[in-house]
């Protein structure tokens, strides 16, 4: 990992841990703190498609590392990244549904390493992703189902019981939106020569 990631990863769990014992209001202070970061760290920046990855990557796992160092849900924290990118990228001029499912993406590896509940984690990561559409004028279906496809997505690098463990958590309707799985790791046939 380079060094510059590492040095985000480590500033970013330090800030979430302070704002968390600080307010004790785990999806506001992630919300806040990742959003913050994540303007400040794409502002100027050429290549924002390149370093969105990295930096939402990074920013995932420091806040996953901070929740669970201080026992916070990961539900909530899984919102208020989501919450908290698609602010940030907002303001960037980024935000997509693809943030969206990269993120998402990268919240389930992040909680996977640090074996924290993946379910909780897909669950808060969607009502997060349907919340920010809300606020941002984009569409909330799409928006559940872009966190559920990266969130599905993710776990299947994990492994099949994290997928089924995610899947299971995804079925159905959260936060009043009916999610639309789409198994992005499905081989489609090959055509016989």
């Amino acid at each position: 990992m380079a060094k510059e990631q590492t040095g985000l990863i480590e500033s970013v769990k330090n800030g979430i841990v302070s704002a968390i014992k600080g307010t004790g209001d785990v999806a506001s202070a992630v919300a806040d703190a990742v959003s913050k970061t994540v303007v400040t760290t794409l502002h100027g920046i050429g290549d924002i498609a390149t370093s969105l990855v990295g930096t939402t990557s990074a920013v995932a796992q420091g806040t996953i590392q901070a929740v669970m160092e201080v026992g916070g849900d990961l539900g909530l924290a899984a919102k208020g990244i989501i919450l908290g990118v698609l602010r940030g990228t907002k303001e960037a001029g980024a935000a997509t549904f693809e943030t969206i499912s990269q993120t998402a993406g990268a919240i389930i590896k992040s909680t996977a390493k640090v074996g924290g509940d993946l379910g909780t984690a897909a669950k808060g990561l969607v009502e997060g992703a349907i919340e920010g559409a809300k606020e941002l004028g984009l569409d909330t279906m799409e928006a559940a189902s872009a966190a559920a496809t990266g969130a599905l997505k993710g776990a299947g690098e994990i492994g099949s019981e994290a997928g089924e463990k995610v899947r299971n958590a995804l079925t159905g309707t959260i936060a009043g939106v009916k999610v639309v799985l789409k198994e992005p790791f499905a081989k489609q046939p090959s055509p016989k020569s």
